[in-house]
């Protein structure tokens, strides 16, 4: 089980027009994608994203030739000295030999991880709220209504890059639009301060459809967020951008959030993603992962809900949502895994159990030129 060769697919998607959040614009989606190819010729994806020129060459002159000729079931440690070049290439060099090694076993990811609790896990919808359109909010209204129309029953918006008056004035008039049976999650992307944090339990206490505030202040103020806490009547989440298992412990700790929100790229591979989900377990804690960029990212965030302990015994909130990219992305079809009716069901084939589209990688294959 020694790897022959790695294959790389940088891709790269101009969008038809810019969308945002509290942080700025998206003007275009990448995604890097590799192949891991054994002798046998057995072969896992992995997937990160980033500068896909610092990727492309950190991967062509470092990466591969490290990692040709080692044995598959070294994966840990693989995967530990590749995340001290580069974190997120860590994750996709990860999930690339997880997949092989439960190929060799003719297993899923799921069961070569241990057996799953569930066969489908419920998603919501994430959008990226803003345009540099005048009418945003109209247009805003327009995709959460259609998403709603789809079958999707959670929907998350954005705040925090607008006035708080103007933010306001969305959310009123979101929930006019799609009623009070859908949950709404809140993100600020880390935006305000303690003060404009709190202006928004006025909203809160009016409607029983909100469903978390996420990230309103920079993650590193704990004591804020034990006090934000403790005054909003819904849970407020965040986490996406913390980098380790260990990193979580003084928000669990301190117990100064009510759900976390590990992203696999941002942690130190799969198995570390992991341990996060599972500690937050131990603390009692909800977990709803962090899974905007990445169709093979997203469907190992799926794979680790399926095998996650229940959060409640009752019913449907037995596992909490996951994200799911609503927003023009063609690399969302790379993989044929779509929520039917707010649910995705967890593919059952060997692996990852599904094929990439390698014609829509052929499509969107970086060329190199600058962007």
């Amino acid at each position: 089980m020694k790897i022959q060769k790695i294959e790389t697919y940088p891709l790269f998607y101009k969008l038809s027009q810019p969308y945002g959040d509290a942080n700025g614009y998206k003007y275009y989606r990448s995604c890097y994608l590799i192949r891991i190819i054994t002798e046998s010729g057995v072969h896992g994806w992995g997937e990160c994203v980033d500068w896909l020129p610092t990727l492309d060459i950190g991967f062509k002159e470092r990466i591969i030739p490290f990692l040709i000729g080692k044995k598959v079931t070294d994966r840990l440690k693989l995967v530990g000295t590749v995340k001290k070049w580069h974190q997120r290439a860590a994750s996709a060099v990860s999930m690339a030999l997880t997949e092989i090694v439960a190929k060799y076993a003719h297993l899923s990811v799921c069961e070569l991880w241990g057996g799953s609790f569930r066969s489908s896990i419920p998603v919501y919808a994430s959008f990226q709220s803003y345009s540099d359109h005048s009418d945003w909010i109209r247009h805003s209204l327009r995709m959460t209504e259609e998403s709603v129309l789809n079958g999707l029953g959670k929907i998350k918006v954005k705040i925090g890059g607008r006035v708080f008056r103007e933010d306001l004035e969305h959310i009123e008039a979101l929930q006019k639009t799609v009623g009070e049976k859908v949950g709404i999650i809140l993100d600020a992307n880390q935006s305000y301060d303690l003060a404009t944090s709190r202006k928004w339990e006025r909203c809160f206490s009016k409607s029983a459809n909100f469903l978390w505030l996420e990230e309103p202040m920079p993650m590193d103020q704990v004591q804020d967020y034990q006090f934000l806490r403790s005054n909003l009547s819904i849970p407020v989440a965040g986490g996406e951008n913390i980098k380790s298992t260990k990193q979580f412990i003084p928000l669990l700790t301190k117990k100064s959030i009510d759900i976390i929100q590990p992203d696999i790229m941002h942690e130190n591979g799969i198995d570390d993603f992991f341990d996060t989900l599972k500690l937050a377990r131990h603390f009692g804690i909800r977990v709803s992962p962090h899974s905007y960029d990445g169709v093979i990212t997203r469907l190992y965030t799926l794979f680790c809900l399926a095998n996650l302990k229940p959060w409640s015994k009752m019913g449907e909130d037995a596992i909490e949502p996951a994200e799911w990219d609503v927003m023009e992305n063609p690399f969302s079809e790379l993989l044929p895994v779509k929520p039917v009716n707010g649910k995705v069901c967890i593919p059952q084939g060997e692996g990852i159990g599904v094929e990439v589209n390698m014609d829509l990688i052929k499509k969107y294959l970086w060329d190199g030129s600058s962007y």
